[in-house]
C-alpha cells in the first residue's frame, strides 16, 4: 500500500482534471486551491469540496501539500509569477501541457529548476503506453536495417480535431510533437505547409527532417472525435497505432507483427499519478523499467519551442533550421557578452567616422579645439577595442566556476 498525497491545486485544466480524478479514486487528498474556477461553473464537480485560498503562497509550504498540480485553462500573469515562485522554492509540480506557448518562459523554468533542484513533470504519458515502445523499437531495428519491413520511408502522425483554430491546433501541437522527437529523434529542420499564417490553420501541415533520422510529417484534419493516427512507412508495409482521447483502448494495426501486450484502457490521469507518486517517493513498489523514459521538463521545453516555431516557418514561408542551443545562465551570459562585444565595435566605428568628419570640417573652419576633440579618435578607438576584448575573455573565465557550481546544465533537464 501506498502513502497518501496531499496535492495542492494552481489553476486547472482538463489534463489536470483527469489527475485530480485518478488521485481520488487512488484515496489521495486535494487539500488546497487557488486560481480555481468558480464552484457554481458546470464543469467543476472534481473541485467543488476544494478549500480555496486567497493568495497562492500557501503552496510554497511542503507541510501544506507534498506537491502542487498547475492547470492551463485562464491562463494568466499572475499564475506564472505563483510557478516561478513555486520553482524557486523547490516544490514538486506536475504541469499541464503547454501551459504557455512561449519559449523563453519554457525555458526561464528550467534554469531556475537547474538552481532550486526543483522536480517539474509535464503531462505528457501517451509516450508510456506499450504501443509507443514497441513502434519506437520498430523504428530502431529500421534505421538499423534490420527489420524485414525495410527501411522506413517516413513516419506521419495525422491529428483529427473538430476545433482546428490557431490556439488549438498550437496546444495540440505541443503535445504531440512529444512522439514526434520519440519516434523520430529531435528535428535539425522544420518546414509547414498549409497557406498563409491566417488561413493554414485548418489543414496545416509540419514536416520535421534531420541528416540522421527519419522524416517526420504531422498533419491537421477534420474529425467529429479527436484522435491521433500514428503510422511507420516502410518498404515493404506499414505499421500504425490509433490514439484516441479519453480512456479509451488504442488501436495497433500491422502486417507482419502482432500487437504488445497493452492495458484494456490508458488512463492518462492515473499514469501521471504514479510518476508524481515516485518523484515525491510515495511509489506502492520499485518502479517498472520503461522502454520509453518519462518525458522531463527539458523534453516539454523543446516540445514549445518546436510548436512556437510553426508560426515563423509559415511566415517566412520557409523551412526553419532548428539549432540545439543549451539554454543555461552560463549561455545567456556567453550571449549578453558577444552582444555588448559586437555593439562595442560598431560603436569604435562610428567613432572613427565621426571623428574624420568632425576633423575635416574643423581644419577648414579654423577651428583648433574642434581638430584637438577629432585627433584624439585613436585612444577612443583603441579603449573600445581593448574592452572588447575583454567581454570575449571573461565568459571563459567565468564558464569552470559556473560549471563546478551547476555539475549539470539546467537545459538537460535532468537534477
Amino acid at each position: 500500500m501506498h502513502q497518501g498525497l496531499k496535492l495542492g491545486l494552481l489553476g486547472t485544466d482538463a489534463q489536470i482534471a483527469a489527475v485530480v480524478a485518478a488521485a481520488r479514486q487512488a484515496g489521495d487528498a486535494i487539500v488546497v486551491g487557488y486560481d480555481l474556477p468558480s464552484p457554481d461553473a458546470s464543469a467543476t464537480d472534481l473541485l467543488a469540496d476544494i478549500m480555496r485560498t486567497d493568495s497562492w503562497e500557501p503552496l510554497l509550504d511542503d507541510r501544506t501539500c507534498d506537491a502542487v498540480l498547475v492547470g492551463a485553462d485562464d491562463w494568466s500573469g499572475e499564475r506564472a509569477d505563483a510557478v516561478r515562485g513555486l520553482v524557486q522554492a523547490g516544490r514538486t509540480l506536475l504541469l499541464g501541457q503547454p501551459l504557455a506557448l512561449s519559449m523563453l518562459w519554457a525555458y526561464e523554468l528550467d534554469m531556475i529548476r537547474g538552481d532550486s533542484r526543483a522536480t517539474l513533470i509535464p503531462f505528457l504519458p501517451d509516450r508510456l503506453h506499450p504501443f509507443v515502445a514497441r513502434l519506437k523499437e520498430q523504428v530502431e531495428l529500421a534505421v538499423a536495417k534490420g527489420h524485414t519491413l525495410g527501411t522506413i520511408e517516413t513516419i506521419t502522425l495525422e491529428r483529427r480535431m473538430p476545433d482546428r483554430s490557431r490556439e488549438t491546433v498550437l496546444r495540440q501541437l505541443a503535445r504531440d510533437v512529444d512522439l514526434v522527437r520519440v519516434l523520430g529523434g529531435d528535428p535539425q529542420r522544420l518546414g509547414t505547409l498549409g497557406g498563409t499564417p491566417d488561413t493554414a490553420w485548418p489543414t496545416l501541415a509540419v514536416e520535421f527532417t534531420g541528416s540522421a533520422q527519419p522524416p517526420v510529417r504531422w498533419s491537421v484534419v477534420r474529425g467529429d472525435q479527436p484522435a491521433l493516427l500514428v503510422t511507420l512507412v516502410q518498404e515493404r508495409g506499414s505499421t500504425s497505432i490509433t490514439i484516441p482521447p479519453g480512456d479509451s483502448a488504442w488501436g495497433w494495426d500491422g502486417p507482419t507483427t502482432a500487437p504488445p501486450p497493452a492495458p484494456a484502457s490508458f488512463e492518462r490521469g492515473g499514469v501521471m499519478l504514479e510518476r508524481l507518486r515516485d518523484a515525491c517517493g510515495r511509489a506502492a513498489g520499485t518502479a517498472p523499467q520503461l522502454a520509453v523514459p518519462p518525458a522531463d521538463w527539458a523534453d516539454a521545453a523543446r516540445a514549445i519551442e518546436l510548436t512556437e516555431t510553426v508560426p515563423r516557418s509559415l511566415a517566412k514561408g520557409r523551412a526553419i533550421d532548428l539549432h540545439q542551443e543549451e539554454f543555461s545562465e552560463i549561455g545567456t551570459f556567453k550571449g549578453t557578452m558577444a552582444s555588448l562585444g559586437c555593439g562595442i565595435v560598431l560603436a569604435a566605428l562610428f567613432v572613427l567616422i565621426l571623428a574624420a568628419l568632425v576633423g575635416g570640417i574643423a581644419k577648414e573652419a579654423g577651428w583648433a579645439f574642434g581638430e584637438r576633440i577629432a585627433g584624439a579618435w585613436p585612444g577612443f578607438v583603441l579603449a573600445a577595442l581593448v574592452l572588447f576584448l575583454v567581454l570575449q575573455v571573461l565568459p571563459l573565465l567565468v564558464a569552470p566556476q559556473a560549471g563546478s557550481n551547476q555539475g549539470k546544465s539546467p537545459g538537460s533537464g535532468k537534477p
